[in-house]
């Protein structure tokens, strides 16, 4: 099992910025790859970017793209999401998830059914 707990939500101005934390416990001697997700209210939960377990590639969602950042340190069981030039379509709760299958990972990684393990969420908004 592996648990995700987010952190780093909150309230900001549009062209803002703000950082998310994702902390991994659990079975974190396997390898896993990892995504974060959103979901505003009212609408489907939506891909925002993807991280493999080496941290070698990286997918994003083209309405982030160049503005926000995925990292993970696993040394410290922790992924990131850094997001720049926030826009009120940003707001949203956003979700980090996590597989253990990687094997396929190429083809789901922007998927909500290719993840096994997801957090609680935690609250982004966005002002005008």
């Amino acid at each position: 099992q592996v648990q995700l707990v987010e952190s780093g939500g909150g309230l900001v101005q549009a062209g803002g910025s703000l950082r998310l934390s994702c902390a991994v416990s659990g079975r974190t001697s396997s390898a896993y790859n990892m995504g974060w997700f959103r979901q505003a209210s009212g609408k489907e939960r939506e891909f925002v970017a993807a991280i493999s377990w080496s941290g070698g590639w990286s997918y994003y969602a083209d309405s982030v793209k160049g503005r926000f950042t995925i990292s993970r340190d696993n040394a410290k069981n922790t992924m990131y999401l850094q997001m720049n030039s926030l826009k009120p379509e940003d707001t949203a709760v956003y979700y980090c998830a996590a597989t253990l299958t990687l094997s396929t990972y190429h083809s789901t990684y922007h998927k909500v059914s290719g993840y096994d393990y997801w957090g609680q969420g935690t609250q982004v908004t966005v002002s005008s």
